[in-house]
């Protein structure tokens, strides 16, 4: 171990009694400040940090790990607490995991997204962890009257080996909390984990595979009512509601229309910007409120345009405007189609690409495009809420409680810090969650009629009510000398209501002459965060271009991107390059070996990607067969740089699933509108991948580093769309550029 010298405040550093027979909890503030001067050490000053935990030790020796971030299958409730565990040096097993309800006192910025939790809490946990123990070591110290230095510590008991004496951390837990927070905090060294690194069983695995209560859907509370909501195709609203025949309904306890944002309220960046006015029905039993919902006659009118200001990121403000209209895909592509044709606003310039592409001797140009993506979390929007003049108690899943409780106060009249918002597991989240406008639904609902509600989407509901994954579109160009060297590269990128170019990423910084441009259209049609957000896109449309203009130069798709890579790092273009040019190359060397590249079995058509995001660099190979004319996914070969793997095993599993997730997206996912109606309500219509289109086999390989933990829930995401086409190419001799992939191979079907 090595030390650091740490500022810890009481403030940041918070010390109370826990339990009536004594004990330690330690609270660590959101806002406690971190910064590592010396390899190998932490502390609590410098830059602030976003996440937190604490820690509650009762005399009995019973360890207590709360969870701040909210869990929706990215396993963070597991993950996290071992980081926090192993620098603590406690029994894995005899541990207890619970989770933190959303608590500003304590807590800042509970948030679960950007594949930002294990990256965003590796420093803090540690301090944290790490500060515990030495208060625990320091408490025995005193009691025992030896140096501190000469205790050591496993598995939550504390040993002085010269003097032979033991004691639980709970036995030495209320001195501890009585002393002054040290201000050397030892971590341990990389090779020195024991929890960190080695693999553990999801925490409550027991608890969802027996059915126990863990999500909103699962809460109820006596005297509870149920309530399901009518929202108007996007671009309306309410004109009249004919609710007769509803009321007269068994069970129905009253009809009326609701708004979940004031005039004026100036949004937050989670807030979205349609439905603002729904009609509710509220009544005894899910059952009946379904039914009757069917009986409403409801008028609907077409809806003003409108603007509304949005508090974005660091303070910066954005006007947001929503046209007016009734919206479809037909229009969205000829709009897109034709905005395309325009130039873009200039994200990037390096170089000068106009003279280069005059002078390239080979020069190739591709536009691609995909539509609207439903979340379909399996579990469908839900929220329980119990508002009283006193306070609201929330009760549901959430990926974001700090963003929704500001909007839940506007909307209820009611001082923020009387919102109390519990934290449910989530059945899903994929970005949707973070959007928890089903709260400020729920809450509303509760105040008008003045008692506990469960409000409840259907499936139906769920599936038309947004928010979606914006509409793209993006056109690459290359060109290349008479060497087959890459000269001039451009990428000009647009979608609805925004575009997803990143203008600093590969292989800007590998070209002389590159530029990137950008535009976009706007929309009544609400958006947002979506499985690796701004990338999933063009993650995989780059990475399918690339493979074209590599089979332009004559050379093998891997060898065509490392010599990119070795470029960038040897001679890079431009100081703005926002990649690791060895990291990418090293998980395409590895998984070029792991999948034994060059040996392609017979009958099997290889696609390969690869893609930095979220911290993270991913390569992948795909192999795929054809049955007539459908593919079959038989293997994928994953690379993986994500710095530390926390757990290995859920690490493989997430990995795993945004592989599946990305297959079953570029094969199938596509939602359409008609005149402001999505066309596609249910499963029946939306295809989702099912487990025989899923890979037979994934093998997962991570780069062992002793870098930092980055992202991990999204990267694997972007790149499979572009492996899963540039397998289809090689399979069937055609590129294809507009997804879903499966309904070209449908048409080819249906001709022959």
């Amino acid at each position: 171990m090595k030390t650091e010298k740490s500022s810890i405040s009481r403030r940041s550093f918070l010390k109370v009694s826990a339990l009536a027979g004594g004990g330690l909890m330690l609270s660590f503030n959101a806002l406690a400040n971190i910064v590592s001067r010396k390899p190998n050490t932490l502390s609590l000053a410098g830059e602030p940090v976003e996440l937190n935990s604490y820690i509650k030790i009762a005399p009995d020796g019973t360890i207590t790990l709360f969870s701040a971030n909210p869990e929706f299958g990215s396993n963070v409730k597991t993950s996290m607490p071992m980081i926090l565990a192993d620098e603590l040096d406690v029994d894995w097993q005899t541990v207890v995991i619970e989770q933190a309800d959303w608590l500003p006192k304590r807590f800042d910025r509970q948030f679960t997204g950007g594949s930002q939790g294990i990256r965003q809490g590796w420093k803090p946990l540690r301090a944290s962890g790490a500060t515990a123990r030495k208060m625990l070591i320091d408490a025995a110290a005193q009691t025992w009257k030896v140096p501190s230095g000469e205790i050591t510590t496993e598995k939550g008991t504390l040993y002085h080996k010269a003097t032979d004496k033991t004691a639980t951390y709970g036995e030495m837990a209320s001195l501890a909390a009585t002393l002054p927070v040290p201000k050397d905090v030892p971590v341990k060294n990389v090779g020195d984990f024991k929890i960190i690194g080695n693999s553990k069983k999801n925490v409550d695995g027991k608890k969802i595979v027996t059915g126990a209560p863990l999500f909103g859907m699962d809460y109820f509370r006596e005297g509870t009512l149920t309530a399901t909501i009518a929202h108007p195709p996007f671009g309306m609203k309410v004109k009249s509601v004919d609710d007769t025949a509803a009321k007269a309904m068994p069970g129905i306890k009253d009809v009326f229309t609701i708004k979940t944002m004031p005039d004026g309220y100036e949004r937050n960046f989670f807030d979205t910007n349609a439905f603002n006015e729904l009609v509710v029905v509220v009544g005894n039993s899910t059952w009946e409120v379904m039914n009757a919902k069917k009986a409403l006659k409801i008028q609907w009118m077409e809806a003003e345009p409108t603007s509304f200001t949005v508090a974005g990121w660091g303070g910066q403000k954005n006007k947001v405007n929503v046209p007016a209209g009734l919206e479809s895909t037909v229009g969205h592509k000829t709009r897109m189609a034709e905005r395309g044709k325009q130039p873009g606003t200039i994200l990037r310039k390096d170089g000068d690409p106009e003279t280069a592409f005059k002078n390239a001797a080979k020069v190739i140009e591709r536009t691609y495009d995909a539509p609207f993506l439903a979340h379909n979390t399996m579990e469908p929007v839900n929220c329980f809420a119990h508002v009283t003049a006193d306070k609201a108690e929330i009760y549901g899943p959430t990926q974001a409680p700090e963003f929704i409780s500001g909007t839940i106060a506007a909307a209820l009249g009611m001082p923020k810090e009387k919102i109390q918002i519990k934290l449910a597991r989530m059945g899903g989240g994929f970005g949707l969650r973070a959007y928890s406008h089903h709260m400020v639904e729920a809450a509303v609902i509760s105040q008008k009629i003045n008692a506990p509600v469960k409000m409840i989407y259907t499936r139906e509901e769920d599936m038309t009510n947004g928010i979606y994954r914006p509409a793209y579109t993006a056109t690459f160009k290359a060109g290349l000398d008479k060497d087959n060297n890459l000269i001039a590269f451009h990428v000009k990128g647009g979608g609805i209501p925004e575009h997803s170019v990143h203008a600093n990423r590969f292989p800007a910084g590998a070209v002389d002459n590159y530029l990137a441009e950008g535009w976009s259209l706007e929309s009544n049609i609400t958006i947002g965060a979506f499985r690796a957000p701004g990338s999933n896109f063009i993650g995989g449309v780059e990475q399918a271009f690339l493979d074209e203009v590599a089979e332009l130069a004559g050379k093998d798709p891997i060898t065509f991107r490392l010599e990119l890579f070795e470029r960038a790092k040897k001679n890079p273009v431009g100081k703005n390059n926002d990649y690791d040019p060895d990291r990418y190359a090293g998980v395409l060397k590895l998984v070029q070996e792991k999948s034994k590249w060059a040996e392609v079995p017979k009958g099997v058509h290889r696609g390969v990607a690869a893609y930095f995001c979220h911290n993270t660099y991913v390569a992948q190979v795909l192999d795929m067969t054809m049955q007539k004319n459908t593919p079959v996914i038989q293997k994928v070969h994953a690379a993986v740089d994500c710095g530390i793997v926390v757990n290995p095993d859920a690490a493989a599993n997430m990995a795993e699933g945004g592989i599946v997730d990305g297959i079953g997206n570029a094969l199938f996912g596509e939602m359409t509108f008609v005149d402001g109606v999505p066309e596609k309500n249910n499963f029946n219509k939306y295809q989702m991948i099912r487990q025989k289109e899923a890979p037979k086999s994934i093998q997962v390989y991570f780069v062992n580093n002793d870098k930092e933990p980055t992202g991990l829930g999204e990267p694997l995401f972007p790149p499979i769309f572009a492996a899963v086409a540039n397998a289809l190419y090689m399979a069937t001799g055609k590129r294809y550029y507009s997804q879903p992939f499966a309904k070209h191979l449908e048409v080819s079907a249906s001709r022959m």
